[in-house]
């Protein structure tokens, strides 16, 4: 006989409760980047998905209230830093508000002169091909116009912790 975890549905009316069930799925964790008019700016998401092959293309969730919002609102292009298991430091710095999150980092500038972190499990940059309004968020759709793998083990984020792999490198 098969049975079924009996317990309560809840709501989705209560942002506390809601965001620990979504903490239940691991994501990996990036740094996204832009910059626009000599303003850089980078923030911390874990909201990154890959939505098609052909045309290559991410897509990401940004708040509507983020002090960034205006820059990747008129940036052509963004990057996707995807950290490695070494940088939760960096998941930290740029998941805070902060006058020049980059002071002190060695970046790259890539397409847009999006910023390009060193030492991620890999980089995609892109062109913003969308950007959809989503309740209090912002999706912004980029088509991958050129990307590196460098294959490191990536940050893993599960029930509001920094965790790595402890596996050897597949591929």
């Amino acid at each position: 006989m098969t049975t079924l975890e009996e317990r309560p549905l809840l709501p989705a009316d209560d942002p506390r409760h809601y965001r620990r069930a979504l903490g239940c799925f691991p994501t990996g964790i990036t740094v996204m980047t832009a910059a626009h008019a000599n303003t850089r700016v980078g923030v911390t998401a874990n909201s990154f998905a890959s939505v098609s092959l052909d045309p290559p293309l991410v897509l990401w969730a940004l708040r509507t209230d983020s002090p960034s919002l205006s820059v990747f609102h008129d940036a052509r292009h963004f990057a996707v830093n995807v950290l490695a298991w070494h940088q939760e430091d960096l998941s930290r710095r740029f998941a805070k508000p902060a006058d020049d999150k980059f002071d002190g980092l060695t970046v790259t500038e890539g397409l847009g002169g999006a910023p390009l972190l060193d030492g991620c499990a890999a980089r995609f940059e892109t062109r913003i091909a969308h950007q959809i309004p989503s309740g209090d968020h912002v999706l912004l759709v980029g088509e991958v116009m050129r990307y590196n793998n460098f294959h490191r083990e990536p940050l893993v984020f599960l029930r509001g912790d920094h965790l790595w792999l402890d596996q050897p490198t597949i591929g």
